[in-house]
């Protein structure tokens, strides 16, 4: 499994900030891209770097709604979801769509490719029944 997180910072925002949003759900070290006036905290790694935000989800209790928008990214070899900015500075996390422009400063990318992407979002958030996990995969696909 490859993990890959990027944010961009936008001209009002304090760098600091967005790398601590980052880190508040993400286990990665980041690194910073700069593209001409825009730069881009940039994060990578494999499932260790997930273990913090699957946390986050089962402390949040909202596994369903996390698979739900992690199935709407599914791709073949992997899946992407969008995170609001703002939230994850303040530890919590909160889905966010992209092309609707719900996060007014961007929001966060996650980018995970992995060889079973439906087995690694059961791992992330596995189904419920009355907010209690039924079909809870042990660990990630793809050690």
């Amino acid at each position: 499994m490859k993990v890959r997180v990027r944010v961009e910072v936008k001209p009002t925002e304090d760098r600091e900030k967005v790398e601590r949003a980052v880190l508040n759900l993400f286990d990665a070290a980041l690194r910073e891209e700069s593209f001409g006036e825009t730069t881009v905290l940039v994060g990578e790694g494999d499932s260790r770097c997930l273990l913090k935000f699957r946390r986050l989800l089962f402390e949040q209790r909202i596994l369903d709604a996390a698979r739900e928008q992690m199935m709407r990214g599914l791709t073949g070899d992997g899946f992407r979801f969008y995170l609001h900015k703002q939230a994850a500075y303040a530890g919590r996390v909160s889905f966010c769509s992209y092309e609707f422009g719900e996060s007014p400063l961007g929001p966060i990318v996650v980018e995970v490719s992995t060889s079973d992407p439906q087995l690694a979002i059961l791992w992330l958030a596995p189904r419920t029944v009355q907010g209690v996990p039924v079909e809870e995969v042990a660990s990630p696909p793809d050690p």
